[in-house]
């Protein structure tokens, strides 16, 4: 056993005290000269050597522990060469202890022990490296980088950027150093490295040492190599499903292997053999792959998702159409249309069934404008057909794979709207409600649009690929209802493949059926009320709807009923009920509790005026009235637009005004009016957008009364295309112009004569309340809109006789833009 001399007594007289450094012991740890080191100091007497240490040059000396075990060393239980460090930095953790960086100075001879401090101090004695012969140093230092960048190559345990410190060495020392701590790991090893002073002695044994592990990497090559040639497919694979077995076991508890129960989940969910053989794919691949990386979750992900779609689960379809009607009327009041469709598809459906043949299932698309109950109409579809119902809302959607889903190639990928629906739906043949479909944007992402195009073909939705599942699903069962505002503003490839029903506003009697049956009781139930609480008189719906809403829906109309209970609800909480207990509803009532009233119900335009026509106009919440005023005032013939009148409708002004010009003889008119006049052109509501040929005979009504200083009967209402011989041309949504100007209080309303086909669409309560004139000319349009005298009113009926007895019927010519 070595002596080391100790002193407890003070300061030995024959040692400087400059010279001493406190020591700090290490264990399993070995810092070489030149090499940065990171600890956490956790030892009391470790610490206070640190502390001592800052407090003076930041230098201490290292040594490692002989025997890891031993918590408290004595000199004997340190090796006698050490290190000589500096500290880099020294940070306080929570707790007292240190974190430091050391690097290490240079080798030194530990001597002179001394314990009167809570640490030792020593004083240390620089071991000098010896003189080395360059060439043999050159040599030495080009055979160590050589088998270095062999021994990183097999192992790959080098980094890169020591593998270039490597490589750039040119000193034997530096060199030495640098590899010691990544070749050899045991510390007795590095411990006799340190002690080794000559660089090229130390570089011989890190060159032995490369040697021996290059070695052994190829010996371990052969015998792979060998064991590899005499294994076959077989019986690797029983091999390493073994080994997975027992590791995913051992992971898993005792639940069994997981990738045996995927296996059987697959096997169960009756797959067509393509999808089948394809998830068994991917679930090998899952197996070889390591658990935490990021492609194993997303194969995962993917069989996940693949067995949680309905493959072969249906539902029984109810085909009853008693019992389809009773839900229908239940929740939904009028309707006829959409739900004389549905009878027809479940009729057709029973008798396919009957028969054993099957039909491609139509796609519905309901248009009309908000709060009709498109939406819960098709909710009300699924319960009556007894089918699943799921709502996927396209509105703003502009990403095609919102719809055919992301490939997955991206981390993150999912399946689109239409697979995730299905998923939500649980059987192939669900109700699945595409809402807002006319609200599809496209951008630089693709048009979503085009992808919609194979979801609602019935002849292709039977083999539609999602981008994320890569195979092909059946979409041919689904019963697809789609919804929107305005069928305008859809494709027409994609209206193509829809059967387009009108769901139009509804009358003022509808809609008090519909507050009455339906809107009351699902508010008083919203508001906690009871229908003994509240008492609303019938005729006071009327008053409501008036006077609050105007809307071709019922939103508006609900929310002030639920604004009414809610006022109704208060009354009942704090005690101010009616002495019998309810709260009755009056007209005094209904603005106490919602304000003076919105909307005045007659068209008040201060009667009939001269330059003044009151025209229709459809827009995506239902039928509006326009009114157009005309002004004239002194000029040269200028026509002047404004209210943001559209295209259409801002040539319809100038084909009013040259019909207005070619019948100025016979309506009095200065045939040189225009050298002298200029006419002014407004729309009211100028912040809403209009456009349309619609309101032709509108506005030529309110320029020949304008210039004929003849006004305009304030009761009419019209609505037609005018073309620059006269005629009147039929027009769209007339059922939704009829019912704004029974709405507005008007009740003669003037239309072409070829719409007399389309009066039947009109309820028969507001058909019978309307005086409706049908025309053929834009001179019986005057004789029916302008207040003239009797000779002007001959004239005209003159004219009309002479100028349109044998007039020829005009088709339009249909060319091709493309071919000019």
């Amino acid at each position: 056993m070595r002596q080391h001399q100790i002193r407890l007594d003070g300061p030995d007289p024959d040692f400087p005290e400059d010279g001493r450094l406190p020591l700090l012991p290490l264990k399993n740890v070995v810092i070489f000269p030149r090499n940065v080191v990171t600890l956490l100091i956790a030892r009391n007497r470790s610490i206070h050597a640190i502390e001592e240490a800052l407090t003076g040059d930041q230098e201490l000396v290292v040594t490692t522990h002989r025997d890891a075990i031993v918590d408290d060393p004595e000199p004997e239980d340190m090796y006698d060469i050490g290190t000589r460090v500096s500290i880099l930095s020294a940070e306080r953790q929570q707790g007292g202890n240190f974190q430091v960086v050391l690097e290490g100075l240079g080798r030194v001879r530990i001597t002179e022990y001394r314990h009167d401090r809570p640490f030792y101090t020593v004083m240390p004695i620089d071991l000098i490296e010896p003189d080395h012969d360059p060439n043999e140093a050159r040599i030495m230092i080009e055979h160590v980088q050589e088998l270095a960048g062999r021994y990183a190559d097999a192992r790959d345990t080098l980094s890169n950027e020591v593998l270039e410190m490597v490589q750039q060495a040119t000193h034997p020392g530096h060199l030495a150093d640098m590899l010691a701590t990544q070749i050899f790991e045991d510390v007795p090893r590095r411990q006799r490295l340190l002690e080794t002073t000559d660089p090229i002695v130390r570089l011989e044994r890190l060159g032995a040492r490369l040697t021996d592990q290059l070695d052994v990497v190829e010996l371990e090559r052969r015998i792979h190599d060998r064991v590899r040639d005499k294994m076959d497919q077989s019986q690797r694979e029983y091999y390493l499903r073994q080994q997975l077995e027992v590791i995913h076991s051992e992971l898993g508890g005792g639940d069994g292997n997981e990738f045996d129960q995927l296996r059987k989940a697959i096997d169960a969910r009756g797959m067509a053999p393509a999808v089948h053989e394809k998830l068994i794919r991917e679930l090998a691949r899952l197996e070889r792959m390591p658990g935490v990386s990021a492609e194993a979750t997303v194969a995962r992900t993917y069989i996940d998702t693949m067995l949680a779609l309905p493959w072969t689960e249906t539902t029984d379809d109810r085909i009853d159409l008693d019992e389809a009607d009773r839900v229908l009327n239940t929740d939904h009041y009028g309707l006829d249309t959409v739900k004389e469709r549905i009878s027809e598809f479940l009729a057709v459906r029973k008798l396919t069934t009957e028969a054993g043949t099957t039909t491609s299932s139509q796609i519905l698309c309901l248009v009309g404008p908000p709060g009709v109950g498109k939406t819960s109409l098709g909710r009300s579809v699924a319960e009556a057909m007894n089918r699943k119902f799921v709502r996927v809302s396209l509105g703003g959607v502009r990403d095609e794979a919102e719809i055919r889903g992301h490939r997955r190639t991206y981390i993150g990928a999912m399946p689109g709207r239409i697979i995730n629906a299905m998923k939500t739906a649980g059987s192939l043949n669900p109700v699945i409600l595409l809402d807002e479909i006319d609200k599809l944007a496209s951008d630089y992402r693709g048009d979503p649009t085009a992808a919609m195009l194979e979801v609602l073909d019935p002849e292709q939705n039977a083999t539609f690929t999602d981008h994320y599942l890569d195979v092909v699903y059946d979409l041919s069962q689904v019963l697809f209802i789609t919804t929107a505002n305005s069928a305008a503003h859809i494709p027409g490839p994609l209206r193509d493949r829809m059967e387009m029903i009108e769901v139009s506003g509804y009358t003022e009697d509808e809609k008090i059926e519909i507050a009455s049956l339906h809107l009351l009781r699902r508010q008083l139930q919203a508001s906690g009320l009871t229908e003994q609480s509240v008492d609303i008189s019938p005729d006071l719906w009327r008053d409501l709807i008036r006077g609050y809403t105007r809307e071709a829906g019922v939103r508006g109309l609900d929310r002030a009923i639920g604004q009414l209970l809610r006022k109704v609800a208060t009354m009942v909480v704090r005690g101010k009920t009616d002495p019998n207990g309810v709260v009755i509803i009056d007209v005094p009532r209904i603005e106490e509790f919602l304000g003076p009233r919105r909307f005045g119900f007659d068209q008040d335009l201060g009667g009939s005026q001269i330059g003044l026509a009151i025209g229709l106009g459809t827009t995506e919440i239902g039928g509006e009235i326009i009114p157009v005023e005309v002004a004239t005032m002194p000029g040269r013939g200028g026509l002047t637009i404004t209210g943001r009148a559209g295209d259409v409708m801002q040539e319809s002004a100038r084909a009013a005004l040259s019909y207005a010009r070619s019948r100025s003889d016979e309506l009095r008119i200065d045939r040189d009016f225009q050298e002298s006049l200029d006419l002014h052109i407004h729309l009211p509501e100028g912040a809403t957008p209009k456009d349309g040929p619609s309101a032709g005979i509108t506005m030529a009504t309110a320029v020949i009364s304008a210039l004929t200083r003849r006004p305009v009967r304030s009761d009419t209402a019209m609505t037609g295309e005018i073309s620059l011989l006269g005629r009147v041309l039929p027009i769209g949504g007339i059922r939704d112009k009829a019912l704004a100007a029974h709405r507005h209080g008007v009740r003669r309303l003037i239309v072409p004569i070829e719409n007399s086909r389309d009066l039947h669409d009109i309820p028969a309560n507001v058909r019978e309340e309307l005086d409706i004139v049908l025309v053929n000319t834009m001179d019986q349009v005057i004789q029916e809109a302008l207040i003239l005298d009797d000779q002007q009113l001959e004239e005209m009926h003159d004219m009309t006789s002479r100028s349109y007895r044998n007039m020829p019927r005009m088709t339009p010519d249909i060319v091709d833009a493309a071919t000019r």
